[in-house]
């Protein structure tokens, strides 16, 4: 697609955003815009590489007299982050895998724990921890 500055002088005016841009204003102040001001609006709006996003909700809620927005964006970060941002990703991440590993060994733990109980198995004469029996009052 050409940007906005190789666009021939006739061509901006058919120019998709140009032509939306144009649509939502009195078509007397849509006249005045020169070719230039046009490209110029082209550039400007074409740098929102932002806009677009896997997930986009948005919408209104009425409270009593007031109205509120809410917008949900959620997409892939395209941004370059800084080296605080990427030491914070970096925390965030050990941590969120500390806790899958944590959660993962205490629920493999358990199953085995149950598996041996219902095989009658019993490493520890006289000890129980009454998961199993409350297992059983369960299930």
């Amino acid at each position: 697609m050409p940007t906005p500055t190789t666009l021939p002088p006739s061509d901006i005016r058919r120019d998709p955003s140009i032509q939306h841009l144009l649509g939502r204003m009195p078509q007397d102040v849509a006249d005045t815009f020169t070719e230039a001001q046009l490209a110029s609006l082209r550039l400007a709006l074409g740098a929102r590489s932002w806009g677009r996003h896997a997930v986009d909700i948005r919408g209104t809620v009425v409270f009593w007299r007031w109205r509120y927005y809410y917008v949900f964006l959620l997409g892939r970060n395209r941004r370059e982050l800084t080296r605080r941002e990427k030491q914070l990703s970096l925390l965030l991440q050990a941590v969120f895998l500390s806790v899958l590993l944590l959660v993962s060994t205490l629920l493999g733990l358990l199953v085995l724990y149950l598996v041996k109980s219902a095989l009658g198995i019993d490493l520890f004469p006289g000890f129980s921890l009454g998961i199993w029996s409350w297992f059983k009052q369960q299930f």
